[in-house]
């Protein structure tokens, strides 16, 4: 029987330390619940064949989320019916579009027809099923709740990926407009602006200011849009090479979050993340330490990530979780309250869960209002770079009919 170690919490906050033999992890958890016991970590005193896998990571390419959450979906659904795990895995490969994640499906049954367990398995294929994805199904498989925690998962899935949906469908609509604006603005520089630029030259007149600089820019774009494409192209990959550093990662972050406008809308999706995640994980029986791992990788933003692991230390130290919390500007004082009172009164899941809900709802209404503001800016910006255009290409027509009268 082996033997883990766990790390715990009393109810005077105090940390305690202690090892346990068992059969499985599941039945550690069970104990210490029933000691009144906070679990922050537990972990088997030899290395798992499952950290194993973990650790030396192969996978395919990225799928699309829509496909894992259909694939989640479908095999709870047939677990639940009592179909065998390897008769499930093999129905859903037949019927997956996705070459990818076809591949791997057929690997994954492979692997536990010879005898490898169904999160060691998935573990070998992280590009598809993330940190979250394979310790659910492990906690799922050491407890004998695989059915409950596959439609756990299913359910998280779904949430993030319908919130992910409604932020890039209300960046779809100024990205599209203002992708027409600028090649309308282009075509009139590069079209237009030349033909009035040839009659004013054969009349010999000073033209105005405005005009000039027009015609100017307009010379710039038909002898130079190459160069400047290329500089474009360059400019991005040096910003996302940038991005890519340690230092470079953290201030992209840190200036997305204070965007204005925008800025507000990424907070209330990462507080909807960071809180749904935790909260489906607690719910699993994923111990305290094990998750905020998970969830600081998880979050997509740095910044939180940075919080996070802050997180992960008070907790070691036997603090609270709401402690850093409260002197972050990202999550606002309502959050940091209501993950207080989860923790004094041992509902924390509930908690972090209805935080999710009220921001996911928060969301929705930033969404609309961004997409109320964004438009008429945009229409704004339109009208007056075309106006500027206008007024600049007929104004020496006008100076000359002053002239003339």
């Amino acid at each position: 029987m082996p033997t883990y170690k766990y790390t715990a919490r009393d109810q005077e906050g105090k940390n305690v330390v202690g090892r346990i033999s068992a059969e499985n992890e599941s039945a550690i958890v069970a104990e210490l619940r029933k000691r009144n016991l906070m679990i922050l970590s537990v972990a088997e005193e030899k290395e798992s064949a499952f950290k194993k896998n973990v650790s030396k990571p192969r996978g395919g390419k990225r799928i699309k989320p829509e496909d894992l959450v259909i694939f989640t979906r479908q095999f709870a659904t047939m677990v639940d019916a009592g179909i065998p795990i390897l008769q499930s895995l093999e129905a859903l490969s037949e019927q997956t579009a996705n070459p990818t994640f076809k591949a791997a499906l057929v690997t994954i049954r492979e692997d536990i027809q010879t005898g490898g367990s169904l999160s060691g398995s998935f573990a070998k294929h992280p590009k598809i099923f993330d940190q979250l994805y394979v310790n659910m199904i492990r906690v799922g498989e050491s407890g004998g709740i695989l059915t409950t925690i596959l439609e756990r998962v299913a359910i998280y899935l779904e949430k993030s990926e319908r919130l992910r949906q409604k932020v890039k469908g209300a960046m779809i609509y100024p990205a599209v407009v203002v992708s027409m604006a600028m090649l309308i603005t282009v075509g009139l520089l590069v079209k237009v602006v030349p033909t009035f630029s040839q009659i004013y030259a054969s009349l010999g007149q000073k033209l105005p200011v405005m005009t000039q600089m027009l015609i100017d820019f307009s010379n710039l774009l038909q002898h130079d849009l190459p160069f400047l494409i290329a500089g474009g192209f360059v400019a991005v990959f040096l910003f996302n090479k940038y991005k890519k550093t340690p230092a470079g990662h953290i201030q992209v972050d840190t200036m997305l979050l204070k965007m204005p406008v925008f800025g507000d809308l990424i907070c209330k999706v990462s507080v909807s993340r960071f809180c749904r995640t935790f909260a489906t994980l607690s719910q699993s029986g994923v111990p305290i330490l094990e998750s905020l791992d998970i969830v600081g990788k998880t979050c997509g933003n740095r910044v939180i990530e940075i919080l996070v692991d802050e997180i992960k230390v008070s907790v070691k130290e036997g603090n609270s979780i709401a402690e850093p919390l409260s002197k972050s500007s990202i999550f606002p004082l309502m959050v940091t309250r209501m993950i207080s009172v989860g923790e004094k009164s041992g509902q924390l899941e509930k908690m972090l869960s209805k935080v999710a809900e009220f921001y996911d709802e928060q969301v929705d209404t930033a969404v609309e209002g961004l997409t109320k503001l964004i438009e008429p800016l945009i229409i704004g910006f339109l009208g007056i770079v075309v106006g500027f255009i206008v007024v600049a290409l007929f104004m020496p027509i006008l100076s000359m009919t002053s002239a003339i009268k």
